[in-house]
């Protein structure tokens, strides 16, 4: 496709003469006696490239320059001049002109400057083909990465949920193993552990249901003016009587000079109650009197479980730390952005995501870490102003 020049010269003989040599050479050529003339054609043409005489009335070839770099500065602009005027095509060069050529005009001269503009057109043209055609497949990928990643989480959500139904119903396995043998036997021995387990796992699958059902709804926090240590000590009259039973130490460390905040109650409850629970587990499968799994008896302090408030001007914070195995590092780093249990088979990992999507809408953040005296600690940390 031929390229647009405009022709820009005060003189109509050397418009006819150039106009006629262009047009011989293949261009589409459009003229212009004036600087404000120039202006007006280019602003309706968008021509590739003008030639222009620097020296005219009113308006000069400098002025043109910077007027059409300032509307096109992919424009080549070639300048014609004197041979008294060296230093204005210099400086034209400088103001980003592509070549000067003096008069009278060389036709090769004027050649030589008019593929140079060609080239640099065609360079700047594949350039940027090149950049729409690298943002089109940067665009393309992205796509393919996100919807990987969304397969990926579905896979990891499948992946979670399955194991959660597959220990449920191991569970519920059992329990009719034994209301079976229960009633076959005659041992009401049977029959009562049978219908124990079956109630605990009916249980799990009504927590489970109700984890799904908040981790898909969008949270909307109630809030309401409360002592912070108020949801800490309900939890921990709550799993208190588990905890003895675990033969798990709890203690609640409350905030002695806590200042009324507001806090949706409900939901700072429910992460205090995931973290809490997932650390007496960690001790329970450590073992409860300090004893790692299948390791023989010893005397050692019993596994301990602390429920911690803390409280200043910038935020506030509760922590969950516990004397268990400790989270392994490989798993410490995706705790929060997948369907990841520190229970290992034993969890689905959906508390910890509930955990974190109630502490998100505080305005908050959640945080992970190993104890270096051994266990892990959680913290859940409230900016003042949200809380």
């Amino acid at each position: 496709m031929a390229e647009t020049i405009l022709l820009v010269d005060d003189e109509e003989g050397i418009r006819k003469v150039l106009s006629l040599s262009l047009r011989e050479a293949g261009y589409r050529v459009l003229t212009a006696k004036s600087g404000q003339e120039a202006l007006d054609v280019f602003a309706r043409e968008r021509p590739a490239i003008v030639l222009t005489d620097i020296k005219m009335p009113g308006m000069d070839g400098i002025e043109i320059l910077r007027r059409i770099k300032s509307l096109g500065p992919d424009t080549e602009i070639i300048m014609i001049t004197g041979h008294g005027d060296i230093d204005l095509a210099i400086q034209s060069i400088k103001l980003d002109a592509t070549d000067f050529v003096t008069k009278p005009i060389n036709d090769d001269i004027l050649d030589i400057a008019l593929r140079r503009a060609e080239q640099r057109l065609a360079m700047r043209r594949a350039l940027r083909d090149h950049t729409e055609n690298l943002e089109r497949l940067v665009e393309e990928k992205t796509r393919e990465l996100l919807a990987a990643e969304r397969f990926a989480a579905v896979g990891q959500t499948a992946a979670g949920l399955s194991h959660a139904i597959k220990n449920i119903a191991s569970g519920l396995e059992g329990s009719i193993f034994l209301l079976g043998q229960g009633r076959e036997l005659g041992r009401s021995q049977y029959l009562e552990q049978g219908f124990e387990m079956l109630k605990l796992n009916v249980e799990k699958i009504k927590n489970l249901s109700l984890e799904l059902l908040r981790l898909g709804a969008e949270p909307k926090p109630t809030f309401e003016t409360t002592d912070p240590n108020h949801p800490a000590r309900e939890v921990y009259d709550l799993l208190l009587p588990r905890a003895t039973e675990l033969g798990v130490a709890l203690s609640l460390v409350a905030c002695p000079d806590a200042r009324p905040v507001r806090l949706d109650l409900e939901g700072i409850h429910r992460c205090l109650l995931n973290l809490t629970s997932n650390a007496l587990d960690a001790c329970a499968e450590r073992g409860g009197d300090g004893r790692e799994a299948n390791t023989p008896l010893r005397t050692m302090e019993p596994m301990r479980v602390e429920i911690k408030v803390d409280q200043n001007r910038d935020f506030l914070e509760y922590s969950v730390s516990d004397t268990g195995g400790g989270i392994p590092e490989d798993v410490r780093a995706k705790l929060f952005t997948a369907f990841l249990s520190t229970k290992g088979e034993a969890g689905s990992g959906i508390g910890l995501l509930s955990t974190k999507k109630i502490i998100d809408a505080h305005g908050g953040s959640v945080t992970a870490e190993n104890r270096p005296e051994g266990g892990a600690i959680f913290r859940l940390r409230l900016p003042e102003a949200g809380a």
